[in-house]
């Protein structure tokens, strides 16, 4: 078993997120995105791509949503988001915002 200090080697990226996927686990199956919004940070695309599928879940903060769907998502929020669909996500909380994305492949395109 592995275990994945996500929280302190997400420190050392630009990107605020960490992807525990195949480089990590060595398993197309399935991946985990965590990921941290700054304060007043805009405009960070949710998007799994061709033959990817994803659940997302707000762990912390309230996030601003646009595109394919508009609205407003707090801690405890969760949403199904298929292939090419994509949305962008705004920090509205007065500090961090936190989610994490559990992903795997669409049954129309197994690897």
């Amino acid at each position: 078993m592995k275990i994945f200090d996500i929280k302190n080697k997400l420190k050392s990226l630009a990107s605020g997120e960490f992807i525990i996927g195949n480089e990590l686990t060595n398993s197309h199956a399935c991946y985990m995105i965590y990921g941290v919004i700054q304060k007043g940070e805009k405009n960070r695309l949710i998007k799994p791509g061709k033959g990817h599928e994803e659940i997302v879940l707000i762990l912390k903060g309230e996030v601003k949503v646009t595109g394919n769907w508009e609205g407003i998502l707090s801690e405890g929020d969760s949403f199904h988001i298929i292939e090419e669909e994509f949305l962008y996500f705004e920090n509205q909380s007065n500090s961090e915002a936190i989610y994490v994305i559990a992903g795997g492949h669409s049954q129309k395109d197994h690897h």
